[in-house]
């Protein structure tokens, strides 16, 4: 019945189709399109020539259903889509994509997409649909896997060991009961294990792909936590003295540090100290002195909170650290301190003291107190004022809470909450989350009241300096924690509160439920100092007394990395510590002040899209599974969906710790071969991560640079090159069982008559023919049969080198031309080209013992070409160089006999801004593939259409146009110097003032008329052009453009004629005073336009 519907569904007209929508989709759609669905558009729009009738189905615009065959449209190129659609529509190209892709602001709705917001309409109120997207092997249950298992039994037990494709998809749909999906989903499913090709499937290997897919995934999550603490850290060494009590980091990133002593200083982020001083008044000698105990900034009145054992908090001016005021005769020493800017112009200062006691000072028009405050007579050189008179002021408020039996650890203001969290090492009170201000349910706290006359207490009211109050318990949450808590954060986002202290464990809690924590992390030997939340990240950071610093991983509870001291060398008491987000990195003081920087990678800035983290070396196409493959330098090898770019599987460490260099498909597209910096290849079933086989030298090989598969009559070898400058056949059957296999003995010419130099690429032209480049310009032709060599060549320096010896002539990439090789009238035409020095192709006759036939400059920039690539009749050639830059050339008609003419160029752009490494064509889709040293793979049309990077947060259909980038361009590719457009002075067209000199004399004799104006004057000096043309524009052309403006400040050089030097003066024949203007707009001109053209010169 599928299948009958499906073939009669494109005949159904648009009404008849849209006759069976729900009425809920027909007021979706008539909204969406802003007029009656089933009617023509009114004529006098622009769009009044586009009717409803004309279309056949909505189903054409869009593209096939699930399983339904698709129209000739997919097959179309990018240019036969552009006629079509500008045949339909009056409106720009460029316009429609826009619209199309501002899906939620357009005011028109082509029929294009009616089906498309259909399904999406259909999908919100049917979840399940959504399942169907997913792959089959991601919707298998453990119910799913019982009854598969059985299924595999009874065939086993009817003498059916494996299954073959049509018994295999009736068992999948038998088992797994999903009627949505499609017998294509089950073919790639079967392919993906069936991956040597024999037909069939077992079920220990269906069990095998299952599990190591899903631990590769599990791999993965762990590999993207990865984290660590560069060691040893960077030690900044202490003068003998007081220890460092508190690290606070200010808002522009400097570090302040605070010692007992008073003594303030300001580091940088990197521990360069750049100023410091002593805060305290000296005393006279026999006084004990002052000691500090805390530190505090208030950035938003450029003020530093200093606590002191003599019961005062003084304040300091943040940038001269000059005294400003303090408040004195506290109850108590104020032991720990906070500040919190809680509105306009107010703030509240917390600290906690020896008594477990949190006193809040709440401050209302703090701007106006503090500069009172500076009036008041001086102690000691600082303004002071008591509590007791700073609390009878107006803009004062001041509260004292009794919370803790001993003293007070550590207490923080949460403005979010609002509340007051404290610790202490009493038990009973570990923590506790309390209010600023006493509640006002007058209910509770006369209930409370008429508990404590029961038991005979008395309850106190008001509010004393000297007399701490009760909170009542509506208005805290107290956590009893065994042997109390030292230090604690808190992150509102997470919801997720965290202690620790002696008992050397680190709890996780949920700041409403005190009863038991939500986790406990476990790892420390010594009590825990220090406690940090990195929301941004999902990390906790903790520090212990024993001087080891540990990562922990929120939703995982598991320990990241640990740094213990031995390989931080942090030595000493510890006495201090603070997490830096915008460094990223702990600052611990001990007896030096040191700095744990965590390992970061570079992020991609501003609007960068990246594909991978590291460097891309190579990429290629699996037709069978319609998947693209990458793999970067960080031996990561990513799977990517061609059809929309979204990735599909990811497994790392493919060659240890050593870089993926290379990479090729086997015959049939269903096994990956990658070559490594390790000097071995390995064959793999990428779509899990299953590592098939290990192909290596016995004693080992450096650096593998390309590798191809090999047909020789009914054999399939892999083959190999690299820096061990010989060529390594592995034969590939699947009778070979050995996990680690070694290469076939070498071929004598290889070993007697084969390069002397790193071999960089091979090539393979079918049935016999092998070219090899090595690193010193040479080219060897192999026969593949006899293992001989045919011939070789030597790549000819550039015309315009100085010294041929100096030149690079390594051969990076090597393409032949298929059709000429095997076809005898082509005998004399050129069948292999190669890449050179300085952007120089060449093209080499192969038979008839081989020849040099002609080269031509393939790179704008004169940049060395990476990687050619040539279509399947060899018609148009493709070439990526150094610098990022894609040229297409027409090489039908070139190197044909003694035809000498370079190759007409087809078109060109700028696809990275990096060095290209992997350049494929799928012809199939008319694209392009792209991989580069900028840690990007892109897709593009095969005319140079951006299609989008494979990474991108946004979807692309590859055969719906609208969805793709273009017009716009990769943002790093637009912003980068050397993509900007040519001009005179950027392609070292300069003329120096000797030039203008002459070229004015000479013009001088040729003309006629006196009264001739030159409006061209030097802005720069010889010599100073001659250092520019010097450094920047050598013989060979290498320059690069953002070099140039390196120095387009330079202020100019004064030495020699100057600019006034160049002025003429002539006479001016007399004009009359004013004239009458003609009025142009009686012979239809433009006035406006006309008026501009009057102000440019016009060779006067």
């Amino acid at each position: 019945m599928a299948s009958a519907h499906q073939q009669q569904k494109p005949g159904i007209s648009v009404q008849q189709e849209l006759s069976e929508l729900s009425d809920e989709e027909r007021g979706l759609l008539q909204s969406a399109a802003g007029m009656p669905l089933g009617k023509n558009a009114r004529p006098s729009s622009a769009q009044g020539r586009i009717q409803t009738q004309n279309v056949s189905s909505v189903l054409t615009e869009t593209g096939p259903g699930p399983g339904a065959p698709g129209p000739v449209l997919i097959k179309q190129t990018g240019s036969e889509l552009q006629e079509k659609r500008s045949e339909k529509s009056v409106n720009p190209d460029w316009l429609e994509r826009a619209l199309l892709k501002q899906e939620y602001r357009r005011h028109s709705l082509p029929l294009g997409d009616a089906t498309k917001l259909i399904t999406q309409q259909r999908s919100i109120r049917n979840p399940a649909s959504s399942l169907s997207k997913l792959k089959i092997e991601q919707r298998v249950s453990l119910e799913n896997l019982t009854k598969l298992k059985l299924a595999f039994e009874d065939y086993e037990k009817a003498g059916t060991r494996s299954l073959d494709l049509p018994r295999f998809r009736q068992t999948i749909r038998r088992c797994l009961g999903l009627r949505d999906i499609t017998d294509a989903q089950i073919r790639e499913l079967f392919m993906k294990i069936d991956y040597s090709g024999q037909g069939s499937v077992e079920w220990d290997e269906f069990c095998t792909y299952m599990q190591l897919e899903y631990t590769e995934k599990e791999e993965l999550v762990v590999r993207s936590k990865q984290v660590a603490f560069a060691l040893p850290a960077t030690m900044k060494p202490l003068s003998h003295g007081e220890p460092i009590l508190k690290i606070h980091q200010i808002s522009d990133g400097m570090i302040v540090t605070l010692k007992e002593d008073g003594a303030v200083s300001y580091w940088s982020s990197t521990l360069q100290l750049r100023k410091s001083k002593s805060v305290f008044h000296e005393r006279p000698i026999g006084r004990k002195a002052k000691w500090a105990t805390d530190l505090v900034t208030m950035p938003q009145y450029n003020k530093l909170i200093i606590g002191t054992g003599d019961r005062e908090i003084q304040l300091y001016e943040l940038s001269s650290l000059e005294p400003h005021c303090q408040i004195n005769s506290l109850e108590t020493v104020p032991l720990k301190l906070d500040y919190c800017y809680t509105g306009p112009d107010e703030c509240a200062v917390v600290y906690g003291d020896a008594q477990g006691c949190v006193s809040i000072i709440l401050m209302t028009s703090v701007g106006e107190t503090l500069r009172l405050w500076k009036k008041l007579p001086k102690v000691e050189n600082v303004p002071s004022i008591s509590i007791d008179h700073a609390v009878q002021s107006p803009n004062i408020t001041y509260i004292r809470w009794k919370v803790h039996e001993d003293w007070v650890t550590k207490v923080k203001y949460f403005q979010s909450i609002p509340a007051v969290v404290s610790t202490s090492n009493h038990e009973a009170s570990a923590l506790v989350i309390g209010c600023i201000l006493p509640s006002t349910n007058i209910e509770q706290q006369m209930r409370e009241i008429k508990e404590a006359c029961r038991e005979g207490k008395g309850k106190k009211a008001g509010f004393g300096v000297s007399s701490p109050q009760q909170r009542v318990a509506c208005d805290q949450t107290v956590f009893s924690i065994y042997k109390g808590v030292k230090t604690f954060d808190f992150c509102t986002t997470r919801n997720l509160l965290i202690t620790g202290g002696m008992d050397r464990l680190i709890r996780m809690w949920n700041p409403y439920v005190p009863g038991s924590p939500t986790g406990i992390l476990k790892g420390h030997s010594a009590l825990i100092f220090y406690l940090h939340i990195a929301t941004e990240d999902g990390r906790v950071f903790s520090v212990s007394t024993d001087n080891s610093a540990r990562i922990w991983d929120i939703q995982d509870q598991s320990c990241l990395f640990a740094a213990h001291p031995k390989a931080s060398f942090l030595r000493g008491e510890l006495t201090a510590c603070l997490y830096s987000p915008a460094v990223k990195g702990l600052y611990i003081s001990t007896d030096s002040l040191a700095l744990l920087s965590l390992k970061t990678k570079a992020e991609p800035q501003g609007s960068y899209t990246t594909s991978h983290k590291e460097a891309v070396l190579c990429c290629g196409y699996s037709a069978g599974f319609r998947q693209v493959v990458s793999c970067s330098e960080g031996s990561v090898i990513k799977v990517w969906d061609v059809d929309t770019g979204n990735e599909m599987f990811e497994f790392g460490g493919a060659h240890g710790l050593s870089a993926v260099t290379c990479m090729t498909f086997d015959p049939k597209g269903r096994r990956l071969v990658t070559g490594g910096r390790d000097g071995c290849l390995r064959i793999w079933n990428f779509n899990n991560g299953h590592c098939l086989k290990t192909l290596s030298r016995e004693d080992g090989a450096p650096e593998i640079c390309d590798c191809c598969y090999l047909q020789v009559h009914r054999n399939t070898f892999v083959m190999s090159v690299g820096w061990a400058r010989r060529i390594d056949v592995y034969l590939d059957s699947a009778e070979d069982t050995r996990h680690v296999q070694r290469p076939k003995p070498a071929w004598e010419d290889d070993l007697m008559k084969g390069h002397r130099e790193d071999v960089l690429c091979v090539a393979q032209c079918p049935p016999y023919l092998l070219a090899t480049g090595s690193y010193d310009g040479e080219i060897i032709m192999w026969n593949l049969v006899s293992g001989r060599i045919q011939s070789r060549f030597l790549t000819p320096p550039p015309p315009n080198a100085e010294d041929p010896q100096t030149v690079d002539r390594s051969v990076l990439s090597l393409v032949f031309l298929r059709t000429r090789a095997i076809d005898a009238a082509f005998s004399s035409a050129a069948s292999l080209l190669s890449s050179g020095a300085q952007g120089q192709v060449h093209f080499w006759n192969v038979q008839n013992g081989g020849k040099f036939v002609q080269s031509f400059n393939a790179s704008r920039l004169q940049q060395q070409i990476r990687k050619l690539a040539v279509t399947a009749d060899d018609r148009l050639l493709f070439a990526g160089d150094d610098v990022g830059y894609v040229c297409v050339y027409d090489i039908q008609h070139c190197a044909l006999a003694l035809r000498q003419d370079p190759p007409p160029t087809v078109n060109f752009w700028r696809a990275h801004i990096s060095s290209i490494t992997g350049l494929h064509l799928i012809e199939s889709e008319q694209v392009l593939l792209t991989s580069s040293t900028d840690c990007t793979v892109r897709l593009w049309s095969i005319t140079g259409e951006f299609i989008g990077t494979f990474g991108q947060r946004e979807r692309w259909s590859l055969h719906t146009a609208s969805s793709w980038k273009h017009p716009a361009v990769p943002y790093e590719v637009l912003i980068d110097p050397l993509s900007l457009p040519s001009h005179c002075r950027l392609d070292g067209k300069i003329q120096t003032l000797s030039d203008v000199l002459s070229s004015e004399s000479t013009e001088d004799t040729e003309s006629d008329s006196p009264n001739k104006v030159r409006n061209r004057l030097p802005s720069s000096s010889d010599r100073e052009m001659e250092e520019i043309n010097s450094a920047f524009y050598p013989q060979h052309r290498k320059w690069r453009r953002h070099e140039i403006f390196k120095h387009a400040n330079k202020s100019p050089d004064h030495a020699g004629p100057k600019l006034y030097h160049a002025l003429k003066c002539y006479d001016v024949d007399d004009v009359p005073a004013a004239c009458e203007e003609l009025d142009l707009t009686l012979a239809g001109i433009d006035a406006f336009t006309a008026s501009s053209e009057r102000e440019e010169p016009a060779g006067i």
